[in-house]
């Protein structure tokens, strides 16, 4: 399966879906965890102190966005256009941080929304635009 990318100005590319598996095999992990019952979650006091949560979100997100950008890398797409998508998919990413937030507050037990969650979200997103724009020139 392949994916068709187009714009007026760019020739029709071809991109494996296939390439796509570890971001996509990401976000449905990432979806699992960030819906655990909160009293599943274990509590650890030092860790709560030193923000160690907002830690894992800039991680786990901004691996996500590296996750989707990685195979656009190779893809034979210009630099202008991988930044293209490296921008889309950062955006796409913070938004599924708010989403996921909105998702722990109506869905998910003994969970809230935390605006500095996906303040850390968005973090992550930016700083995976970042090292993409400068690993994949």
């Amino acid at each position: 399966m392949y994916i068709m990318l187009s714009n007026p100005e760019i020739r029709m590319k071809k991109l494996s879906i296939t390439k796509f598996i570890p971001g996509i095999a990401w976000f449905f992990i990432l979806l699992f965890i960030m819906t655990l019952p909160g009293d599943e979650i274990p509590k650890v006091d030092w860790l709560e102190r030193i923000s160690f949560d907002k830690a894992v979100h800039i991680g786990t997100f901004a691996l996500l966005a590296i996750l989707f950008c990685w195979p656009l890398n190779k893809s034979g797409f210009n630099t202008k256009e991988r930044l293209g998508f490296f921008i889309k998919i950062s955006i796409a990413v913070s938004l599924w941080g708010l989403a996921i937030e909105f998702i722990q507050k109506y869905f998910v037990h003994g969970r809230s929304f935390d605006l500095l969650d996906w303040a850390a979200d968005t973090v992550g997103a930016l700083l995976a635009y970042w090292f993409c724009r400068r690993m994949f020139k």
